[in-house]
Parts: structure tokens; sequence; C-alpha cells
């Protein structure tokens, strides 16, 4: 009787990454990274289990709908996965930093899980690579977020984006001066966000709100676009809450003009997405082609006082797969997954090929020796198929080696004096050029 062959298929919404898009991961990761500690950031890791009851504090109701939960069967307690990292972190300052002078600059980059419908075809995975800047409370910490989001995409080789900002606290106070709760408030601020001006003349139909209200509320849906919008907004609201909020928002577009960076932004005075712990300028970035955000953040000046340390607060993360869509087929990307040599030892003894690795490893070069005995044609297409750039042949004269670029086979001569430039693959590429 023939057994059934093992499934091995894994859950689905996670996934293996294979060498290649470890890779293109990787150098996205360490791009951005480096942009947060020229900005001043000082990293950390965190765990990914936290007890449950503990991560809970820092989540709203949206996030603990998406947390995976399981039985720690040492203690009894529930354990989960991480949603978000930022609660993390507000944990972490909280309770082991809390001795430390402030303002404290904070990146991380780490993997989360998150709950979805199977039948989105979304991925339960997050790659997430953010900062959060704890301790002040000023336009200019919301604008360093901004400015720094910015930054990072720029440094990635992307210019096809925008930067769509917010304020919760404009959408608060129309919605708290109406006084309208419940079910319908709920409704309301759906179709607030889905800009559907007919399903909010709806809601408002069946209310009992003053005409002052209607009129704030119907106006939300189309307060998006460039500055101007702040303009026609005043014009429409008449609470202080709304009106501070607008104030503020103004202050912060006035700095980021000082950083230049005015013509990524956008704004969306009716945005009512986000995260349960936003209390005031909140943004999403988003690249041409790509119907997901790649980045989002904003102030969350309540979250850490949740965990006993009242300090006001700001952010931002990246999602790092949707970063991997936008930057397909970039050549710098491509780069990134590609290695330098490939060794390939015709001589009898391995004492010369192990000490060219050895030498090239020194100069910076990712150097593999193909250890493997076999024919020329089979090293060659091993090297093309691996992404290995160039392969280079050790025969019988040990002061002279034949470099040959996998892509298209073409083939240039080095002598020892070669092997020991620093700019050795710069060297040989103008070589193969001019053949």
């Amino acid at each position: 009787m023939t057994r059934s062959a093992t499934d091995i298929s894994l859950p689905r919404g996670v996934s293996d990454f294979l060498p290649d898009a470890a890779a293109k991961i990787g150098y996205i990761e360490s791009r951005l990274l480096k942009v947060f500690e020229l900005w001043g950031f000082r990293r950390i890791i965190t765990p990914n289990l936290e007890y449950e009851d503990v991560l809970a504090i820092g989540m709203g109701d949206e996030l603990k709908g998406k947390t995976y939960r399981f039985d720690d069967r040492q203690t009894g307690r529930l354990l989960a996965f991480p949603p978000d990292i930022t609660p993390q972190v507000a944990r972490i300052v909280a309770n082991r930093l809390a001795g430390c002078p402030l303002p404290h600059r904070i990146c991380y980059s780490g993997r989360v899980l998150r709950q979805t419908e199977i039948q989105t075809g979304r991925s339960r995975e997050m790659f997430q690579s953010g900062v959060e800047l704890i301790g002040l409370n000023s336009p200019e910490a919301d604008a360093e977020m901004i400015a720094m989001a910015i930054e990072a995409l720029q440094r990635l080789g992307l210019d096809n984006f925008k930067i769509d900002l917010g304020q919760v606290e404009f959408c608060h106070g129309v919605m708290e001066a109406s006084g309208l709760g419940g079910s319908a408030l709920r409704e309301l601020r759906q179709a607030v966000s889905r800009k559907d001006s007919s399903a909010v003349e709806a809601v408002l139909k069946n209310s009992s709100l003053s005409a002052e209200s209607c009129r704030e509320i119907s106006a939300l849906p189309r307060l998006f676009g460039g500055c101007d919008i702040l303009r026609e907004a005043e014009r429409v609201v008449s609470n202080p809450r709304s009106l501070a909020a607008l104030e503020n928002l103004r202050q912060v577009l006035d700095i980021l003009e000082i950083h230049g960076v005015s013509d990524y932004l956008s704004i969306d005075l009716g945005e009512t997405r986000g995260l349960d712990y936003h209390t005031g300028i909140t943004f999403e970035g988003f690249v041409s082609g790509l119907g997901e955000p790649v980045c989002s953040g904003g102030r969350y000046d309540t979250l850490t006082a949740r965990y006993g340390f009242d300090a006001p607060a700001t952010g931002f993360t990246f999602n790092v797969l949707n970063l991997l869509q936008a930057l397909a087929r970039r050549p710098e990307l491509e780069a990134s997954s590609t290695r330098d040599f490939l060794l390939f030892n015709a001589r009898d003894d391995r004492r010369l090929v192990l000490e060219l690795a050895r030498l090239l490893r020194s100069h910076g070069y990712s150097t593999a020796r193909d250890i493997i005995c076999r024919e020329y044609d089979q090293s060659f297409q091993y090297a093309r198929r691996m992404n290995i750039r160039c392969m280079l042949v050790v025969g019988s004269d040990s002061q002279r080696y034949q470099a040959v670029r996998t892509s298209d086979g073409v083939t240039v001569s080095l002598d020892k004096a070669n092997i020991a430039r620093p700019d050795l693959m710069k060297f040989i590429e103008e070589s193969q050029g001019e053949k």
C-alpha cells in the first residue's frame, strides 16, 4: 500500500523568500535604516512574541481583531504575535527607557503577523521598517517624519510618489460638534472615507442634525487636493477643534516648505482611516501604479501613557513588501541580488584559486569557488543561473586569468596586478565594453 505524499505546503498568506527576493528585501531595509541613522535615530530589535494582555494595552479594536493568539503552556497566559511594532516601542519606552532623557529617536526593522480574510489574497506577514520620535509635541517633529519618509523614498530611486496628509482632529471636531453617535456615526465615517457623497447625504437625511453640522459633514468628501484646500476648509467649519487642527496642519506645511518637499504633498481632510491610537497629523505614501500605501504614520500622543509613561509621540513605518512591488525591475534593486565572482579552477592544485578568493574578498567582492568538479560550460551555466556577474577562470598560467561576463560570455584577460585593483569590477566592465 502506497502512503500518500506528505503535504509540505505553507499556510495561506505566508511565503518563503528565496535568495533573490531576500536580497532585495535586505537591500530595501538597509537603505531605509541608513536614512533613519542619518537623521539621528537608533535601532532597537523588538521580540516576535509578547503576552497578549500586555500587547493589547497599546492596541485598539482594529489591531486586536487582527492578532494571532495562543496559549503559553509554561505560564498559562495568552501569547501573541505582534500585529504592529509601534505598541511594542511604546512599551519599551515606558518600561525600559523611562530614565533616559527625551526625546527618544528610535528606528526598527522587523516582521509582524496580522489576521486577514483568506478570500482577499492578502499576506498575513508584513515587513515593517520605521521610526518613532517620542517626547516632542511640535509641528517640526511632525514635519520631520514626513520629510524623512520623502527622503527615504528618494534614496530608493523613486520620484513618482505622493504623501497624502490628513489631520484626524479635523474630522473628530466635525463629528463631535454634530453630536452624532452609534451606528449612524460609524456609517458616516465609512462613507466619508470612501468619498461617497451620496451615502453621506443619506445618513444626514435620516438625522436631526443642525444645518451647520450638515454643511460641515457634507463638505468632508470633497476636502482633498492641494494646499488651497485649507482655505476652503476654513470657510466650511466653525468648531474650535477643527480650526485648531487646520492651524496645526498649516504650521507643518510651512516647515515642509523649508525642507523643500512641498511638491510631493497632497491633503485629504476627510481621511478617517488609520490606527486607533492616532491623535493628530497622519500621512500615507503612495507610489504611482500601486494601489496600496508604501508607508503610513502620524501623531499618537496618548499611546505611551497607556503603559504608564505620558509623552507625546509621532512616527511612521514603511511596508517593505509594498516597496518591493513599487521598485520591481529597477536596475539598482536587481543588482542587489547579484554576486560578483565565481572562481573556476582549471589547475591541478587549489592553492592559487583559494589565495585569489581571499584577495578578492579582502577588496569587498563577493566571491564563491566552484568546488564541484565539472566542465567549464556547466560552471558557466551555474554562474548565470545563480545571478553571478563574472566567472574568473584560473588556468595553467599562474600570472594570467580569464574574466568571463555571464550575461553575454564576453571575456577579458587579467594579470595578477589587475586582481588587486579596488575597482576590479568596473575595470572588467570597461575592458569588456571595448571588445
